[in-house]
């Protein structure tokens, strides 16, 4: 291995609030590995920040573990998922491909190439840092199915929230609304066609209601807007402390299903059909639609993390998922690529 190529520099949660690039070796790719050097990797704003608060609860030490994360929770640790980069060492039918893998936020990495996944030709590597995220929505419309002519909320417009209604804006709908407190992210999202409304003009008697908003008042509205019947589907991760969960009134009256959706297993309507590779796949063949743009947020170059994350904890980052890019290296000059001094 060149020497370039014999050290990585990857991002370690420290403490609650603070972290630091480090330096590790790495090894030789074996015959199935491949050696990956990273162009993009997104921040995920709700879990990764929960994360560095320390605010896994200890129950869930273990199934809070990403594929490749280093170290254990709450510090230090090196977490994160959402990374694409180009193979520069491995199998024949590898060499050069454009990947996506669940790998924290890291220069270079070596992983067996079944953790790998294929980025298709007309999805953009900044924009597929968001597989992860729409293989979280895809996920959450295989745990409850939408009919066609269903009345359907989306409460929350951020991430997850956003890539929910994205999808649902493909279905023979009645009525589709995302509701969302922030103005800004409001006009992104009607921006693309969807019916983006704050708190208070959200319809009630709704069929199906995702929640998406990480917030009790958030989750308060979705059970009050579910119609009779209706069920409400939890997609928020709130981690330490618990939230409180309004279950009194009419809550058995009315039936209610308060049902939750979880990445880490295939959506029970598939289970039995689908694997998370074939999963992952459809999702990054999704992000071909240019919608998911208004999911993004700023770039920023991978030196820089540290201030991503302080302006993420002080809330000075703008919506959107945050892009880290990464240094490439300059390919050699030769007869058809001058010399530059």
């Amino acid at each position: 291995m060149s020497a370039d190529a014999a050290t990585a520099l990857a991002y370690w949660a420290t403490g609650p609030g603070s972290g630091e690039l480090r330096t590790e070796t790495l090894p030789e790719p074996g015959p199935d590995e491949a050696l990956v050097r990273t162009v993009v990797s997104g921040v995920s704003r709700g879990t990764e920040m929960l994360v560095r608060r320390g605010g896994v609860p200890a129950s869930q030490v273990d199934r809070m573990r990403a594929p490749f994360q280093s170290g254990t929770f709450p510090f230090p640790v090196k977490y994160g998922y959402l990374s694409v980069g180009v193979v520069e060492r491995g199998p024949d039918d590898w060499l050069g491909a454009r990947v996506f893998c669940l790998h924290p936020h890291q220069d270079l990495y070596v992983v067996p190439v079944s953790a790998l996944a294929r980025v298709p030709d007309d999805v953009p590597s900044g924009r597929a840092v968001l597989a992860g995220t729409a293989e979280t929505a895809l996920n959450a419309l295989w745990d409850a199915p939408p009919c066609a002519g269903d009345r359907i909320a989306v409460v929350g417009g951020g991430l997850v929230g956003g890539a929910v209604a994205l999808l649902l804006g493909r279905f023979p709908l009645a009525r589709l609304q995302v509701v969302e407190d922030d103005p800004e992210r409001r006009a992104q999202l009607a921006a693309v066609g969807l019916d983006a409304v704050p708190p208070p003009e959200a319809l009630p008697d709704c069929d199906l209601v995702f929640h998406a908003s990480a917030s009790e008042p958030g989750l308060a509205l979705a059970l009050s807007i579910a119609g009779d019947d209706g069920t409400v589907v939890e997609l928020s991760w709130f981690g330490s402390p618990s939230p409180r969960v309004p279950l009194g009134e009419d809550f058995h009256a009315r039936r209610l299903s308060l049902t939750a959706s979880q990445v880490s297993r295939v959506g029970a309507a598939r289970r039995s059909r689908r694997d998370t590779a074939s999963r992952l796949r459809t999702a990054l063949e999704l992000l071909a639609d240019p919608a998911f743009d208004i999911l993004l947020g700023a770039e920023h170059p991978f030196g820089d993390i540290t201030a991503v994350f302080d302006d993420l904890d002080h809330h000075r980052a703008p919506a959107g998922c945050p892009v880290l890019t990464y240094p490439q290296p300059t390919p050699p000059a030769g007869p058809d690529r001058p010399h530059h001094t």
